[in-house]
């Protein structure tokens, strides 16, 4: 690897952390792919200045040689792309190898999701026992709390990270939206229904009757690190209400109703950009995991509306 390459790579990952707001997380990744794909073609005598197609395809190979997943060798690619981009924006190079290159294919598995009946028994589940004044409060907090969890979480989509991460003042204004600051520092509203509105209002109505001491900063205060509620420990509650709904845990986790919700707006006519928009994908391509729900739409709209399909 000649001297100036890993110069290369560190104005590539400030560009887009200065320009798309990149995290930590992502940086690495970035990091750690280019790195790898600058030392196969260190091995193979060449650099990124002056890789030609055939070489970016040759690493891909041996990418998969060492066994990696089609998914794995479709990101390095994805890193490639982009930083390839980069040097011919930035003048490093007139062309770019990596244009026509192909992704590797794959079997790309939909994601796990529920059925809305499911979702409406599991939510329903975790309402079960709330008005019970004979339970004891902390049991009786603790049940509240992931009752609203799962509802805002399948009113809304978000990510569980946004979702425990929600401020005291959450949804206490009169105006039917949540503002999320999600990945990257991308803001964004999403609406909230009255139904998850009600069950937040109730959860914030009995902790702050039991909470000890002043009003912290969290809509899901914890005794952790954070001060708030851990993605795990939400995982884990989730788990056992879905045990008592006969969802196998296998089947579930904060993802797949996050999955749910995408899902069953699209099976209900939402436009694939709303849906985008809502979950907070940067880029439409991330959202388009989904347009097997769309392909199932489109094809139940010609059986039934075209009219050659009449009977």
């Amino acid at each position: 690897m000649t001297r100036s390459v890993p110069l290369l790579i560190e104005a590539f990952l400030e560009m887009i952390a200065a320009e798309r707001g990149a995290t930590k997380n992502t940086l690495d990744a970035y990091a750690r792919d280019l790195a790898d794909y600058a030392a196969g073609l260190a091995r193979a005598g060449k650099a990124p200045q002056n890789a030609a197609t055939g070489d970016i395809r040759a690493y891909l190979s041996k990418v998969a040689e060492r066994g990696l997943k089609p998914a794995s060798s479709a990101r390095k690619l994805s890193s490639i792309r982009q930083f390839h981009r980069f040097l011919v924006a930035d003048r490093r190079r007139a062309d770019d190898p990596a244009l026509i290159v192909e992704a590797p294919r794959s079997g790309r598995r939909l994601p796990k999701t529920l059925s809305v009946a499911e979702v409406g028994h599991l939510l329903a589940v975790s309402k079960e026992g709330l008005d019970d004044a004979t339970r004891p409060a902390p049991e009786r907090l603790r049940a509240l709390r992931t009752a609203c969890l799962l509802e805002l979480l399948y009113a809304t989509g978000l990510r569980v990270s946004e979702l425990v991460n929600l401020p005291s003042s959450a949804a206490q204004t009169k105006e039917p939206f949540i503002h999320i600051r999600g990945k990257g520092g991308r803001e964004r509203l999403v609406p909230l229904p009255g139904e998850a509105r009600r069950t937040i209002s109730a959860y914030r109505g009995f902790l702050k009757k039991n909470q000890a001491g002043a009003p912290g900063p969290w809509l899901f205060p914890a005794d952790s690190a954070s001060g708030h509620l851990t993605r795990q420990a939400f995982a884990r509650d989730l788990k056992a209400c879905a045990a008592a709904a006969g969802i196998a845990a296998a089947r579930i986790s904060p993802h797949v109703l996050r999955h749910a919700f995408a899902s069953h707006l699209l099976q209900n006519g939402a436009d694939l950009r709303v849906v985008q928009e809502l979950l907070g994908h940067a880029d439409i391509s991330t959202t388009q995991v989904y347009t097997h729900v769309l392909d199932e739409r489109m094809k139940a709209m010609v059986r039934d509306l075209h009219p050659l399909t009449g009977g």
